[in-house]
């Protein structure tokens, strides 16, 4: 790693991103292109509604609990190490997966997959904020979230492509074999350029503290674990009264997490898993809120637009998948500029953005309202979901480095594991939400109501997004 005389490193910058990103592709496409798989799933593998509901969110389950404790570790013993773990866990899992012989048995390994995911994401984020700095390290969130934008867009066209070429009833076990090729690749290339440095101990331990597995917070871990199952619970599979106090139950013990984090910290500064601290940095705050805000609602309308195109307008796999390439494209063109341009004009971005995300849903629920008419075409649904990519080009690169910018580089596994964990957890969240809305309003009025409340829906949540990004902006003119 050389020194360019600005503090930023330079030389291995393409080889390092390469052997970061690749894992990170793999491990979101799995999200999306799983979406229009759903229907392949139903009929080869005699999947139920409530089976293909845990396939997407058993997968996000696991991969939200897993990142702050995952992240924590990373700080502690060697992001390294535990990025190489939780790549060939994903890796491992997503083969199985593809000859799973029951829907059981292919939640089960979705659930391991998203566990393998969990491993790998936060020690991404803890790398970028160690080894770049300056504007490298706004181009590395750049590329970052290059990746992520087209690996969520990318993947139903991807998995359509599989699904549509295949003979049936297989076709579906393409979608999770696909994983493993990236994965090996990424693999070998983190094993030759990452750092062997990130293998050591990344924080030193103060006289007294806690040694060993005890410095991870055990218990932090256990009621941080337990609290976030209990609040996507009902959002999975328990839609009633005992949902009702499964979440009430969670959302007090995420107050007691929050309880004991504070009084670890006071006793010793490095021994809660999460030092809330991170929450006095406003920076931090306003900007994760923003991308928490986002992911609440838009990763639902990839579910929502792969199953209103193929069983609301009676199109293939491959077509539904098709209709998002204008959004992986944007994302493509623009992430990575935007992430070179978030020192200067990153709030203003961030602002445009989520107000792009809210337009953006307006067009698609006209688009949906127009297909039974001579206006309605799926040209409007792709219009649509190009201006979805417009924002999300201006949304995650902007917000994820102006949320990183002040943490400090011995917390940064931990911070990345924290906002990364909320994005997964309301992401089931907005899914298990949105896809209800959908099949709810199908039942009663048919697929274009459907689209077009789903659409509307998300719409709402971007409005939240406006407001927090219009307050992060306010925080930085302060600063």
């Amino acid at each position: 790693m050389t020194d360019q005389g600005d503090g930023t490193q330079q030389a291995p910058t393409a080889r390092v991103m390469i052997a970061l990103l690749l894992p990170l592709f793999a491990a979101l496409m799995s999200v999306s292109s799983v979406m229009v798989a759903l229907p392949a799933m139903e009929e080869g593998l005699g999947a139920s509604s409530s089976d293909l509901q845990w396939v997407l969110a058993g997968y996000a389950l696991a991969f939200g609990v897993g990142l702050v404790p995952a992240g924590r570790a990373g700080d502690l013993w060697g992001r390294r190490a535990f990025f190489l773990a939780g790549v060939s866990l994903f890796g491992l899992s997503s083969l199985a997966a593809a000859f799973a012989p029951t829907p059981g048995a292919l939640n089960l390994l979705r659930i391991v997959m998203g566990l393998g995911a969990s491993m790998l994401v936060p020690q991404i984020i803890g790398m970028i904020q160690r080894l770049f700095h300056g504007s490298a390290r706004g181009r590395a969130y750049g590329l970052m979230s290059t990746v992520i934008g087209f690996a969520v867009a990318a993947g139903p066209l991807i998995g359509g492509a599989l699904i549509d070429l295949a003979p049936p009833p297989h076709s579906w076990r393409l979608v999770f074999l696909v994983n493993v090729p990236v994965v090996v690749t990424g693999l070998l290339a983190a094993f030759l350029w990452l750092p062997r440095d990130e293998d050591k101990q990344t924080t030193t331990s103060a006289p007294g503290s806690a040694r060993g597995l005890a410095r991870l917070d055990p218990v932090g871990a256990l009621l941080l674990t337990a609290a976030i199952v209990l609040i996507m619970l009902p959002f999975i599979q328990f839609p009633n009264l005992l949902g009702g106090v499964l979440a009430a139950a969670g959302s007090a013990l995420l107050g007691l997490w929050l309880w004991w984090e504070k009084r670890t910290g006071d006793r010793d500064p490095e021994a809660p898993m999460v030092n809330l601290r991170l929450f006095a940095l406003p920076s931090y705050t306003w900007n994760s809120a923003v991308l928490i805000l986002f992911f609440a609602g838009m990763p639902g309308i990839w579910a929502v637009v792969a199953i209103y195109v193929q069983q609301g307008l009676g199109h293939g796999a491959f077509l539904a998948g098709l209709v998002t390439l204008p959004s992986a494209i944007m994302v493509v063109l623009l992430a990575s500029q935007v992430g070179k341009r978030v020192e200067r004009s990153g709030p203003r971005m961030l602002l445009l953005g989520s107000i792009s995300a809210a337009g953006s849903m307006v067009v698609l629920a006209a688009a949906a309202w127009l297909m039974d008419t001579g206006y309605g075409s799926l040209w409007w649904v792709a219009l649509a979901m190009g201006f979805n990519g417009f924002a999300q080009a201006l949304i995650i690169p902007s917000a994820q480095t102006l949320s990183m910018q002040d943490v400090p580089e011995h917390m940064a596994g931990a911070a990345g594991g924290v906002a990364q964990s909320a994005q997964r957890v309301v992401t089931a969240m907005g899914l298990a939400a949105v896809t209800a809305v959908y099949f709810g309003v199908t039942a009663q009025a048919g697929h274009q109501f459907g689209m077009t409340v789903s659409a509307l829906t998300i719409g709402g949540f971007m409005l939240l997004c406006i407001a927090s990004a219009a307050g992060a902006a306010r925080r930085a003119q302060r600063s």
